[in-house]
């Protein structure tokens, strides 16, 4: 996998993965990127409702500068720009499909735990 981790440097690393993460629209607007998907300032404007247009060019430079989206403005009037996912955004998808996955088992363990505090009752 790489570099060996200690448990501060794990802590951090992931720390630092997470900063990249952090905004209100960031993920959101991966989501919408995923799979290979090109989209136009204008369609992110539309599927990314309540998001200003301040805020989400703010987001999408954050994440064009952080290497996980890529600009692209072509030289036409009126302007036309899109944005992708690098490779490396692209590569963030499994790992965020991990976490859903994680978050979903919380229930089941949950209710599983709660059945066996009960059995032992008994």
């Amino acid at each position: 996998m790489g570099k060996g981790h200690t448990p501060e440097t794990a802590a951090r690393d992931v720390e630092t993965v997470l900063r990249l993460l952090e905004g209100r629209w960031k993920l959101e607007l991966l989501f919408h990127l995923f799979g290979g998907q090109v989209q136009r300032y204008s369609d992110l404007e539309r599927l990314v409702p309540g998001i200003s247009q301040k805020m989400l060019a703010q987001q999408l430079r954050q994440l064009e500068a952080d290497g996980l989206v890529t600009r692209t403005v072509y030289p036409q009037v009126p302007p036309k720009v899109d944005y992708r996912l690098t490779p490396w955004g692209q590569a963030l998808c499994p790992a965020l499909d991990a976490m859903l996955q994680w978050s979903a088992q919380r229930d089941a363990l949950q209710g599983a735990q709660a059945a066996d505090v009960q059995a032992a009752e008994r």
